[in-house]
């Protein structure tokens, strides 16, 4: 990629403050670690990323769209590449009669209390993930039983190459578990559509609330992390094999086994990607060993050695 030509056509059709050459990807993700991106792009709406997406594809450009940056890990190597990460113009929150909705890069944190507010129920459970509706809609985000899929009605996107804009309903979309048909097709959400409830303003809130003393309690939530690390293996919980595996605490430079939630790797401080990357395998190779399971890491992994 010749950055300086595509850095030059993106400033022609977005402010030249939005576009950042080497770009700290530990500043826009929650594991505070990893290397830089070769640009990184901030569009402030659909116009805006529609040009951006034209002109990666006329390129040929690698890119990846970053909401929140809370599922995602960038080797230390760097991205060779342009994260388009979506600016402030995707994060409105709305409700109309019992339906939400929420641009792509409002977070579900937000979305909870804009319904609860509204003495809408059905978001409670996802109330604490700490990302944003794009990408939970992408990984089919869940938590306390709940998943996105439960109450989503329908979606806008934008296709990968920024041509088309357009709705699919939430069946289309072939959520399963941490997977969606997104993922596959690399179309982006810009606006999400959800059924709720109603229900009593007092109760949505303190089930919210509740739900957030149990994740404080139970979860790590002092230190950089992507949340639970692994996916679940199919009749397996990943937190506790991790934990039978006599890993908790176990540390490879600056990044842990979470002491309070085994299936958590955290950054304790100055841990680079490599240090996770290193503890993630290692973990894997114990419990394989210990068990035969195979750990899948739920967080996404991208760039350069």
């Amino acid at each position: 990629m010749d950055n300086m030509k595509v850095k030059k056509k993106l400033t022609e059709k977005i402010s030249e403050s939005l576009v950042q050459e080497n770009a700290p990807m530990a500043k826009f993700t929650s594991f505070r670690a990893g290397g830089c991106a070769d640009l990184l792009v901030q569009p402030q709406n659909t116009e805006e990323l529609k040009e951006i997406l034209r002109i990666l594809q006329e390129e040929d450009c690698t890119h990846m769209v970053l909401g929140n940056g809370s599922n995602v890990l960038v080797r230390d190597g760097g991205y060779r590449g342009v994260i388009v990460k979506l600016g402030h113009g995707f994060d409105q929150v709305s409700v109309d009669g019992e339906t939400l909705r929420c641009g792509s890069g409002a977070l579900l944190s937000a979305a909870a209390k804009t319904a609860a507010d509204a003495g809408l129920a059905g978001m409670e459970c996802l109330s604490g993930i700490p990302g944003s509706i794009g990408g939970a809609v992408f990984m089919n985000a869940g938590a306390y039983g709940g998943e996105i899929k439960d109450v989503l009605r329908k979606v806008t996107v934008i296709s990968s190459d920024g041509a088309r804009v357009f709705d699919m309903d939430a069946q289309t979309l072939e959520l399963g578990y941490r997977q969606s048909l997104l993922q596959k097709t690399g179309d982006i959400v810009l606006e999400a559509e959800f059924a709720l409830q109603p229900g009593d303003e007092t109760t949505i809130k303190e089930t919210i609330a509740d739900l957030k003393a149990k994740r404080n309690a139970k979860q790590p939530v002092n230190y950089p992390s992507a949340g639970s690390f692994f996916k679940r293996p199919e009749g397996y919980f990943a937190g506790k094999l991790v934990q039978d595996a006599d890993l908790k605490g176990v540390s490879v430079g600056g990044a842990e086994v979470s002491q309070l939630h085994s299936g958590f790797l955290i950054n304790k401080g100055g841990a680079t990607a490599t240090d996770i990357l290193q503890l993630m395998k290692i973990v894997q190779a114990t419990v394989m060993d210990r068990f035969g399971v195979m750990l899948e890491p739920e967080v996404r992994i991208i760039g350069e050695e």
